[in-house]
């Protein structure tokens, strides 16, 4: 069976306000305006998932959100604190608890970069798969029976896209 995942970093946030703390930071319009557009990206190639599993930061729980209101079906968010500035390590322990076919994370850096790079059998060649900016997503499908399988390097990336390669 094949499990697919859909590997999501928070889109730009907004550092405006030194009052708020780093979880309670919120999205920038320019953050904003470009997650829609990933979302539409996932629609148009049938990237759907069933489940997204999402750091509990309010960036990232905004990120879900604009990205889920392009799906026809949206799926159900699992916040999980667990996720907020997560290591690869632990993003894998989320992932191996996960339900579903399809699933999408959402995170932070520099946890989500090093994920992607444990998860990959190979690197791709998108020249900034290395460094994960904001929104970053990238596809993976694994030969796997369950989430709790999978295992580092185990990991086909099918796609990989960045707002600088989508039209605003």
């Amino acid at each position: 069976m094949t499990l697919r995942l859909i590997l999501t970093r928070h889109a730009k946030s907004d550092w405006a306000s030194a009052a708020l703390g780093d979880h309670d930071r919120p999205l920038n319009a320019r953050g904003r305006r470009q997650a829609p557009l990933i979302g539409q990206w996932l629609v148009a190639r049938g990237y759907l998932p069933d489940r997204v599993l999402c750091s509990d930061a309010t960036r990232t729980r905004e990120t879900a959100d604009l990205i889920r209101t392009e799906m026809p079906d949206p799926p159900r968010v699992t916040h999980l604190a667990a996720l907020y500035h997560a290591s690869a390590d632990g993003m894998l322990d989320c992932l191996k608890r996960a339900e579903g076919r399809v699933v999408m994370m959402i995170g932070h850096n520099p946890g989500i970069a090093d994920f992607a790079a444990l998860l990959a059998q190979t690197q791709p060649s998108h020249p900034r798969f290395g460094d994960y900016p904001t929104l970053t997503t990238v596809i993976f499908d694994f030969d796997a029976e369950s989430w709790s399988s999978v295992a580092p390097g185990t990991g086909v990336v099918v796609d990989v896209v960045i707002p600088a390669d989508l039209a605003e």
